[in-house]
């Protein structure tokens, strides 16, 4: 499972711990003349469904966006900004538990039905009680008409993340009528009475989406291809079709330099390095919306030292920040704070925690705590975005070494670490999160008494100042608003929390030259909608 998740069964948004083998399938499986008009897209697989309302992986968020609309989306690689797709406008109550979505009246579905706001309350039901990976993303929410087009959100507590969340694919709109006949229920007893998952899976299903592709081909194996849906309401998409294939990413570095119209998403940094003269090839690294960030219990019961404030400076202040960006290779970045650099609320560079070997020995000899051996806890056989998590602890121990913190590694299974992780027994330990949705209210599992502080041995009523302000971030709308709020909330975590965030390491986008508008997206990985030819 994933690292920071709430419900999530699979390895989602970034861990894709695939160890079977890949089919192979060279770029040239397809002609040259069949791929003029065919994007191309490498990505190691970890997909389970295409069931919008199931699915919650990478490659699935690929595949849904090309064929299902939501309500709201996000454009490029910007994921703070939620722009109207099916809906044409929303509007907020003040207290950020009711949202209301005007849709659009000219959107039919791939079969010529029109989509209406029972189409939009039947997918979202049903993702609620199919009780699947997604749930989640919409608990505590009621859904409901109010007319023929118009959507309400009812959220029993402040949800000022709705407006990300409703632009997942997992929240794609499919067409009621006919996944009705197809074996679909909305129905409360829907995770055993919904048979539809190996319809939506099969090109049986071309009807269902309204988005600019349907379902040709499905196989979780080897490859995926959507085709043109004619009946579309946009504007034609620039490929007849697009090819999803599952390739491991020593054969994406060999494709991509070969093929035309052709994305790759899994190289590592040093592969895309060895891609910057590629005349055929263009190469983006940037920070990934991981944060690797290592942590010291405050529980007592867990451990005497830990919880000791000038022991926590003294970490803070002993660590060589710049040292960590380098081991993740180009395009990482320091971990400004808990909050990604690309999401709304995130802390400007200036505002990152530099080391001070004066003060960090200070405040150890001021703790009392500085004569005990500390062991740092993290997942031996796990690798992120590029990043070992033993190489990370290796250094973590260099550096508190430098002021003579007396520090063992205790790496452990995955399985193992993640475990005692969640109980929250451990004292000092590496973790990792991922976003579940690009908004910075999904960081509020970080204060005190939440998931994450909870984890941490944090409990509600030990920052009364910290947790006001979360308090009032959860219930504030307006993003200009918002966006000091979060930055002040990371501030005061990285002044005296138990948290220090290290870095986001480096994620690689490689396209052919021959492409314009296909660009990494944290949430889609790529929209297929925007790709087109270049020139």
């Amino acid at each position: 499972m994933p690292i920071g998740v709430r419900h999530r069964a699979s390895l989602a948004v970034g861990i894709t711990l695939v160890a079977a083998a890949t089919a192979f399938l060279s770029a040239s499986a397809w002609s040259a003349e069949a791929q003029t008009d065919t994007l191309v897209v490498d990505r190691s697989f970890e997909i389970r469904t295409s069931d919008p309302q199931r699915a919650f992986e990478p490659t699935a968020a690929i595949v849904d966006r090309a064929i299902y609309d939501t309500l709201l989306t996000f454009k490029g690689g910007d994921v703070s900004h939620p722009l109207p797709m099916a809906a044409q406008s929303f509007r907020a109550s003040k207290d950020a538990r009711t949202y209301t979505f005007q849709l659009r009246r000219d959107i039919r579905f791939a079969d010529g039905t029109p989509m209406t706001a029972a189409d939009v309350v039947f997918s979202f039901r049903r993702l609620i009680n199919l009780k699947g990976n997604p749930s989640f993303l919409l608990a505590g929410v009621k859904v409901s008409t109010r007319g023929k087009y118009t959507v309400v959100l009812r959220s029993a507590t402040p949800n000022t993340a709705l407006p990300a969340i409703v632009a997942n694919t997992s929240l794609g709109i499919v067409n009621s009528k006919l996944a009705k006949r197809n074996g679909a229920t909305d129905a409360a007893n829907a995770a055993k009475a919904d048979k539809a998952e190996r319809w939506f899976n099969s090109a049986a299903s071309r009807g269902a989406g309204s988005g600019p592709y349907v379902l040709r081909q499905y196989s979780t194996t080897s490859q995926i291809i959507v085709e043109q849906n004619s009946r579309y309401w946009g504007p034609k998409p620039a490929f007849e079709r697009v090819v999803i294939r599952n390739m491991v990413a020593a054969t994406q570095f060999i494709n991509v330099q070969r093929g035309t119209h052709e994305v790759a998403i899994d190289l590592s940094a040093q592969q895309a390095q060895s891609l910057r003269n590629n005349s055929r090839v263009g190469v983006k690294t940037q920070p990934s919306t991981w944060v690797f960030w290592l942590f010291a219990n405050n529980n007592p019961e867990i451990s005497a030292a830990t919880p000791n404030k000038r022991f926590q400076s003294a970490v803070r202040n002993a660590l060589d920040y710049p040292s960590f960006t380098a081991l993740a290779g180009a395009g990482a970045i320091q971990a400004r704070g808990i909050i990604p650099s690309m999401f709304l609320g995130a802390l400007p560079p200036g505002a990152a925690v530099s080391r001070n070997l004066t003060k960090a020995k200070a405040d150890l000899a001021a703790s009392g705590v500085g004569d005990q051996t500390f062991t740092v806890e993290y997942p031996s056989d796990l690798t992120v975005n590029g990043v070992a998590f033993a190489t990370l602890a290796q250094r973590v121990q260099a550096n508190l070494q430098d002021i003579g913190l007396k520090v063992e590694l205790g790496g452990v299974p995955v399985g193992t670490w993640l475990d005692k992780y969640r109980n929250g027994t451990m004292a000092f330990g590496l973790s990792l999160w991922g976003p579940d949705y690009p908004d910075p209210a999904d960081y509020l599992a970080f204060m005190p008494g939440e998931l994450v502080g909870t984890r941490v041995g944090w409990p509600k009523g030990s920052d009364p100042t910290l947790e006001r302000l979360a308090a009032r971030a959860r219930v504030t709308t307006s993003d200009a608003a918002r966006a000091p709020m979060y930055r002040q909330i990371q501030q005061r975590l990285n002044a005296s929390g138990p948290y220090f965030p290290l870095i986001q390491p480096t994620q690689v986008f490689a396209s052919t030259k021959d492409l314009r508008g296909a660009v990494f997206n944290a949430l889609y990985q790529v929209d297929v909608r925007l790709a087109r030819p270049a020139g």
